[in-house]
């Protein structure tokens, strides 16, 4: 019987090198990306809320809201009935940005699937994506 362990070690060492393969040519970090990854799927939100979702620091997704907004890829605005809060916003240009680093090496993965795999492992491998987004369910996002 195999054991999670074993099926763990074994699914880590097959995603390396497709997750190498797929930031190859990234020009910000995964946690930037995680951030506006989230920011693109559930709008304006609060810095706490970010930290939480992203499963970091208070202090660390300040650091990263401040350089995303320094890039022009977020914008903080004071919520109009508080002013102590701050909404943070994806930027048209941080929306162009995200998709151009997920683009990132998804070209390679597409020549992967069409030229490697045959129709049958194709077809198992369409299937065995909502099993890993399962997997995946509580983790950050990308």
């Amino acid at each position: 019987m195999i054991t999670e362990e074993a099926t763990a070690q074994v699914l880590r060492e097959a995603l390396r090198p497709i997750w190498r393969q797929l930031a190859t040519g990234r020009t910000i970090s995964v946690g930037k990306i995680g951030v506006l990854g989230y920011l693109s799927k559930h709008g304006r939100t609060s810095a706490s809320t970010l930290a939480t979702a992203e499963k970091i620091s208070p202090q660390a997704i300040a650091t990263t809201v401040r350089e995303l907004e320094n890039l022009g890829l977020i914008v903080r605005t004071p919520d109009e009935q508080d002013r102590r809060r701050i909404w943070i916003e994806l930027t048209d240009a941080g929306r162009e940005r995200l998709a151009q680093e997920r683009s990132k090496g998804l070209e390679w993965l597409e020549h992967a699937i069409a030229e490697r795999l045959t129709v049958e492992e194709k077809k198992t491998l369409d299937s065995i994506v909502p099993i890993l987004r399962k997997l995946a369910d509580d983790a950050p996002v990308d």
